[in-house]
């Protein structure tokens, strides 16, 4: 077996009320039992938390340095991605901590060239217990997944349980070959979260643009869903609300359509449709079933305020402000 890639792994910041979660998440890329090249701590314009995060990380080897670029996480991720000297360009969510052999998960599938992403598992740690918003099959399985738990930013029921070729890598817990960017740019930043704005997309584009760019070339390329590099993503108390669930559907929505704006309603839509039809439905039977009225509620108006949302997003004008960023080497 060849040996593995070197990798850059990235933390995105911006907020002081993370502080423990940061430095759980830093911490357990450093426990891990492959070292990576370098470990970057992107601050988003943020200078008390930078020069925290430089007296707590600084002396560990890691590099922290500030966003330069458009606040957000998009931009955060760009000012990393201009700086990492890695192969490969990890990146971990500010809260969320990586499992033992999570890194090593990530790189081995790196081995096949025809693989430019690889992304893993996000297990959500609930404030209290899974919560009626956000419903699943087996609520007592900490490990278990529910149809809507991509509203937190975690694994959701519908996705591959074994490794697998997948559309779009899941933020949190994803990592892409450094080519990728060079080939077809970084981030859309008019698309990137700011603060708890919820509006996102971002890696869905990223992923399909750099597939298209690249079978464009006469490439194969492939992104896969490794189980194996799982991490644990906190879920803090506002996001199992229902208030949170619809917010967070309706900035889905939107982001969907900006994404078909750029790439194409058939690529930005094709995981969506068999989620839409098969997924979806069965957890609402099997809420129903059980007599949990709120949960079977909280699937419907979640897809309903979803799909309102892509048809707002669709209108025109709605979003105009969308540009993706230029390939350094588009012709690579």
């Amino acid at each position: 077996m060849s040996a593995l890639p070197t990798a850059t792994v990235v933390v995105c910041v911006y907020t002081e009320k993370r502080w423990f979660d940061i430095k759980a998440a830093v911490d357990s890329v450093l426990d891990q039992d492959v070292t990576p090249l370098e470990t970057i701590v992107v601050v988003d314009h943020n200078e008390r938390l930078r020069e925290r995060a430089e007296r707590e990380f600084g002396p560990l080897g890691v590099v922290v340095v500030a966003n330069d670029k458009k606040q957000g996480l998009s931009g955060a991720r760009n000012t990393a991605v201009e700086l990492a000297s890695g192969e490969v360009v990890v990146f971990l969510d500010d809260d969320a901590a990586a499992r033992p052999g999570w890194l090593h998960a990530l790189l081995a599938p790196y081995e096949d060239p025809d693989v430019i992403g690889v992304g893993g598992v996000a297990h959500p740690k609930w404030p209290g217990g899974r919560p009626r918003t956000l419903p699943g099959a087996a609520p007592g399985d900490p490990n278990a997944t529910g149809e809507l738990d991509w509203v937190v930013g975690c694994t959701y029921t519908g996705q591959p349980t074994e490794r697998a070729e997948m559309r779009n890598l899941m933020g949190c817990n994803m990592s892409l070959r450094a080519e990728v960017f060079t080939r077809v740019g970084g981030f859309a930043e008019d698309m990137g979260r700011i603060g708890k704005n919820p509006l996102g997309c971002e890696e869905t584009e990223l992923c399909i643009r750099a597939r298209q760019a690249y079978v464009a070339d006469g490439w194969n390329p492939r992104i896969l869903f490794e189980p194996r590099a799982a991490v644990d993503h906190r879920v803090s108390d506002d996001r199992v609300s229902w208030r949170y669930l619809l917010r967070r559907g309706w900035a889905e929505g939107i982001s969907k359509a900006a994404v078909s704006k750029v790439v194409g309603t058939g690529d930005s839509l094709s995981t969506e449709s068999s989620y839409t039809m098969k997924v979806l439905p069965a957890g609402v039977i099997r809420e129903a079933k059980e007599r949990n009225a709120a949960s079977a509620a909280a699937i419907v108006a979640c897809f309903g305020v979803t799909a309102a949302g892509y048809v707002r997003g669709r209108l025109p004008g709605a979003t105009a402000h969308v540009r993706l960023p230029a390939g350094r080497n588009t012709g690579a």
